[in-house]
């Protein structure tokens, strides 16, 4: 009969069979493996340092502590406005400086006007420059109310010709451009002014030192401009700040609105309502996180009715062994022959280890449930010697019913990643089943070997026994809780398998149920029940998770 991989749990979110167990399974993709469980196995490999303080490799929010409860509404708030408030400022200067220029151009203009009416008045007589302006055309040169205008003429050698000798000279390494205006900044009796200059060459006397003319103007009429550019810039900014914040505010609430809606749809539901969420008009952003909320409600439905389920079972399997244990008691408590009274007293011995054997299973069962949420529980765990132990636990039981039970493994270590109680467990109720289905007394004598082999990639965990097998029908069932395969008279709570199941699934452990190939009896096909455990320090990491 051939080998075959353990179906999904009812209770977990199914998942594809896996390949046979006579090759490997050709990839692990459609597992229910728990990323929390990988990532652990690869730090635990990899002996990574410990990980930077939350936040310091991602953007913070300045406005905000990192200890104060953060507030959708807010950090949005905060990220729009304070980059505007920011960004204000600099386009204030920034406005300015444009402003300045801005002014520049026409009161430049005008001062090049100047340079170049001066310029045409300047001749040459014996050698000599002169300005041939009549004075009242020099003071409409400098008639003006609000700014300081000056200006300068020198000669052909350097002299002074006219205007004002306390106007700055160009700088010396300038070379003299015949006929082009250029402009500088400077300052004359400690006000900053604006020079235009230019140089005549004149045509009788081409290799000399051409004149120099310049023009300058205090800056007030610029200032005024420019203030008054900027006046007409801040001020309707100003007014605008204001009101784009409340657009902002009015936007934010506007666009909450459904998250407001969904969490009024949350908070107004029953504590018994598992129901998936209705989400009408969500956002696209917001739809993935209602997806991921009604999925993780339709697993809490599933574990709701697996528990309901497990009580249902767990209450009708006790009532058995109680009915029958009161029965006996009472029984006893009539009987007046010692014989009878020492039977009774041995049935009710006997009813009260099964009831202990199930209540220990339960309890088992119920611990290998919660216990998968701890990650601080899964450490390096050396199965081999783990094995050996369980080895070591379960002899006397088997001497006594007459079975060959043994080891067959590494010496060395042989390191996986997971809960060592849970998986002593594990251990445990593998070889208790296979004890148990097998023939106590048997000639020769039955014989159960626990195993533990390694691959480049994984770990397996096998058990066999030479009893009469799992019927291939049988198989898909054995796993599921209180199930009992029909014809074996062997007392047992049904449970043993079932936590098997739970602790492989806790570990992202593949089970394979099948015969044992080492069987030699006739008619007794055995059985080969197989761990693979996928975490351990050896394998090379798993750099892509697929998701579930």
């Amino acid at each position: 009969m051939p080998d075959e991989t353990l179906p999904p749990n009812p209770a977990a979110p199914p998942a594809p069979a896996a390949a046979p167990s006579a090759a490997p399974p050709p990839a692990r993709a459609g597992r229910r493996l728990r990323p929390d469980l990988r990532m652990l196995t690869i730090g635990l490999r990899r002996r990574r340092e410990p990980e930077p303080a939350a936040g310091a490799a991602g953007f913070t929010n300045p406005l905000r502590s990192t200890l104060e409860q953060r507030s959708l509404f807010g950090e949005i708030l905060d990220w729009m406005l304070a980059p505007l408030l920011l960004l204000w400022p600099v386009a204030v200067t920034i406005t300015y400086l444009v402003a300045q220029n801005i002014a520049n151009v026409p009161f430049d203009r005008y001062l090049a006007d100047s340079v170049e009416i001066l310029a045409d008045h300047v001749e040459e007589f014996r050698g000599e420059a002169r300005l041939m302006m009549p004075l009242p055309a020099r003071q409409m040169l400098r008639a003006d109310t609000t700014d300081n205008l000056y200006f300068m003429v020198l000669g052909l050698r350097g002299e002074f010709v006219a205007g004002d000798r306390e106007l700055p000279l160009p700088d010396e390494t300038e070379v003299p451009t015949p006929g082009v205006v250029k402009f500088r900044e400077a300052q004359v009796r400690n006000a900053d002014v604006r020079i235009a200059y230019t140089w005549v060459q004149f045509a009788n006397r081409p290799g000399s030192q051409p004149a120099l003319i310049q023009v300058a103007e205090t800056l007030d009429k610029r200032g005024q401009l420019a203030n008054e550019i900027i006046r007409g810039v801040i001020v309707p900014q100003f007014i605008l700040l204001p009101i784009a914040v409340v657009l902002v505010w009015f936007g934010l609430t506007r666009g909450l609105a459904p998250l407001n809606a969904l969490l009024r749809q949350i908070r107004e539901r029953r504590p018994d309502d598992v129901s998936p969420i209705k989400s009408p008009g969500t956002p696209d952003e917001v739809e993935p996180l209602v997806v991921a909320f009604n999925e993780l409600l339709a697993r809490l439905e599933q574990n709701l009715v697996t528990q309901r389920r497990f009580i249902a079972d767990a209450a009708h399997q006790m009532k058995t062994p109680l009915a029958g244990l009161r029965t006996q008691a009472e029984l006893a408590q009539r009987e007046t022959d010692p014989q009878e009274l020492r039977r009774s007293l041995r049935q009710i011995a006997a009813s009260t280890e099964r009831a202990t054997h199930l209540i220990n299973q339960l309890l088992a069962l119920a611990r290998a449930e919660h216990q998968s949420a701890d990650l601080t529980a899964f450490k390096a765990v050396d199965l081999a010697e783990l094995a050996r132990e369980a080895v070591r636990e379960w002899v006397p039981q088997a001497i006594a019913r007459g079975i060959d039970l043994g080891y067959d493994g590494p010496d060395t270590p042989v390191r996986v990643i997971g809960v060592a109680t849970l998986l002593r467990e594990l251990a445990g109720n593998l070889i208790d089943n296979a004890l148990r289905y097998s023939p106590a007394q048997a000639s020769p004598a039955a014989a159960v070997t626990v195993r533990v082999r390694s691959t480049s990639e994984a770990v397996y965990l096998e058990v066999e026994d030479t009893g009469p097998g799992i019927p291939e029908r049988e198989r898909p069932l054995v796993f599921d809780r209180f199930y009992r395969v029909l014809g074996t008279n062997v007392d047992g709570s049904g449970l043993g398998l079932a936590i098997v199941r739970e602790i492989a699934e806790q570990h992202d452990a593949l089970l394979r149920v099948g015969s044992n190939p080492r069987a030699e009896r006739p008619g007794w096909p055995g059985t080969l029940i197989s761990v693979e455990l996928i975490h351990t320090l050896h394998s090379p990491p798993t750099l892509v998770l697929q998701p579930d």
